[in-house]
């Protein structure tokens, strides 16, 4: 089985949907995609991913499924300083480097500020028991940390949705700290991260990441990596993001 993990295009929060410059990422992600053979299609059920999905499905004269627990990861977590709430992947790197149990897959939510996320163990729980609902009905059952091939097959789903959450599902297969993963990758917009299984041992499955981010399909069509999830890569850039 193979996996795409795929964040949607260029974002217009305030209106949930995507910028012109995201309309082209789409159309460009769409040409690549039409060229694979995906078996399923699962969408986030925010306006932004789904704008970004509509553009695939309709070169391939496809539809998708909907999804809730593929919309943004959510579950903010309390700065103890200044009292003010934030995403769990948006975290300093004065105070994420000095955590260790930050690292450690058994332990990253037991570290201080995490423990203010009332709903984060719920929201984590809720992503990997939807994760593992779908791998399950395409014959992969979770069994500890791998998963029993009860109908091994080479099919390939397609997800469109958001970096927070990818990271959650990323965690979830791979066995590491998401909080390792929102710190240390940055998906662009309309990147593809692709997952094999491997049966190495008779109906024991793992997931294994080929490739994180991919963004070739941008490159092919002159188009550059939008900015959107990254921060400024010098202090004094006053035009990045801080």
């Amino acid at each position: 089985m193979r996996l795409l993990i795929i964040r949607h295009g260029d974002p217009d929060y305030a209106i949930d949907s995507l910028t012109e410059k995201g309309r082209r990422e789409a159309q460009f992600l769409a040409e690549r995609l039409q060229k694979e053979k995906i078996d399923a299609f699962y969408l986030s059920p925010l306006g932004r991913a789904q704008a970004t999905a509509a553009y695939t499905l309709r070169a391939m004269g496809r539809r998708g499924k909907t999804l809730g627990w593929l919309r943004e990861f959510h579950a903010p977590v309390r700065d103890e300083a200044t009292g003010k709430k934030c995403g769990t992947w948006d975290l300093l790197p004065s105070f994420y480097t000095k955590h260790e149990a930050l690292y450690d897959f058994h332990e990253w939510m037991t570290a201080p500020r995490m423990r203010t996320g009332r709903t984060l163990p719920s929201e984590y729980r809720r992503v990997c028991k939807g994760l593992d609902k779908v791998l399950t009905s395409h014959g992969y059952r979770r069994s500890g940390n791998a998963y029993r091939a009860e109908s091994p097959n080479m099919d390939t789903l397609a997800f469109f949705c958001h970096f927070g959450v990818e990271c959650v599902m990323l965690s979830h297969l791979l066995h590491v700290s998401p909080v390792v993963l929102w710190q240390g990758f940055c998906a662009a917009p309309t990147s593809v991260t692709t997952l094999y299984t491997e049966e190495r041992e008779k109906g024991v499955a793992v997931f294994r990441c080929s490739a994180f981010g991919d963004i070739s399909h941008l490159y092919a069509n002159g188009e550059p990596p939008a900015f959107a999830a990254r921060f400024c890569e010098m202090y004094e850039n006053e035009n990045e993001r801080h």
